[in-house]
């Protein structure tokens, strides 16, 4: 019971209600996909045909980037000054090698032109004002309605000596999937960067030895895409086959 009375309600002008504002945004925003998995040919069979995908674009985000309200950005705006002046050391400005910035959910991510990507990642992990010493580990997205950088790569960094934690995303298109490694600035990428072109088929051009880490050598196409057949291997077992997802009956 609610100290309006009335129960089950939340005591707040509707001005005030955010889950309902974020809920009506989202529920108003681009829809990706229907169903689970994208499938389009035949019954999604996972029970999740009608479910609604919605595209959530985040919107750049102008300085300040920290929020007085919000101790996680603290640093945020100190990151971004030291970046651009450790850029402008090596003659590249700012906003070229960066071609936006992204606040969202108390987390700050760096777009990253990927012909800047090495210097921007060596300028973090080497200056003293940075010293962005350890990345966890690249990760794979494919967005495939984002028509010319339907392929995205995002970065985890951290900074040990100044507790700092920010991200690097790097896109590129269908049509070019290239992008350079960063196995020489951070050696513990190599099998992250194995794994991101395995799945999603991201060339990290510069890579020593860029090579399958789940799938078979021979195996044709990159499972984790969106546009990837959701036809497995046809199964047998004691007798019945099982078929691929795709081909089995409609449950809609």
């Amino acid at each position: 019971m609610t100290s309006n009375g009335q129960q089950g309600k939340p005591n707040l002008p509707e001005k005030d209600n955010l889950p309902r504002e974020l809920g009506t945004q989202r529920i108003n925003s681009p829809i990706a996909r229907m169903g689970m998995f994208g499938a389009k040919t035949t019954g999604d069979t996972s029970g999740y045909g009608r479910l609604r995908v919605y595209r959530h674009v985040p919107a750049a985000a102008q300085r300040p980037y920290s929020d007085p309200s919000d101790p996680r950005t603290a640093y945020f705006d100190e990151v971004a000054d030291a970046l651009e002046r450790s850029l402008k050391e090596i003659g590249t400005p700012y906003d070229t090698a960066i071609s936006r910035v992204v606040v969202d959910r108390g987390e700050i991510t760096f777009h990253v032109r990927r012909e800047h990507l090495l210097d921007v990642a060596t300028r973090l992990r080497d200056d003293p004002a940075l010293r962005f010493e350890l990345c966890l580990g690249v990760t794979g997205v494919h967005y495939p309605e984002d028509e010319g950088n339907e392929l995205h790569a995002v970065y985890a960094l951290r900074s040990i000596t100044h507790n700092y934690e920010i991200r690097l995303e790097v896109s590129c298109p269908d049509s070019d999937p290239h992008i350079p490694s960063i196995v020489s600035v951070y050696p513990t990428n190599d099998w992250h960067e194995r794994e991101a072109w395995d799945f999603f088929g991201i060339i990290f051009d510069g890579h020593p030895a860029l090579t399958r880490i789940h799938m078979p050598d021979d195996w044709h196409g990159h499972p984790q895409r969106k546009d990837y057949p959701l036809g497995g291997i046809p199964v047998e077992y004691r007798g019945a086959k099982v078929p691929p997802p795709d081909q089995r009956r409609s449950y809609a």
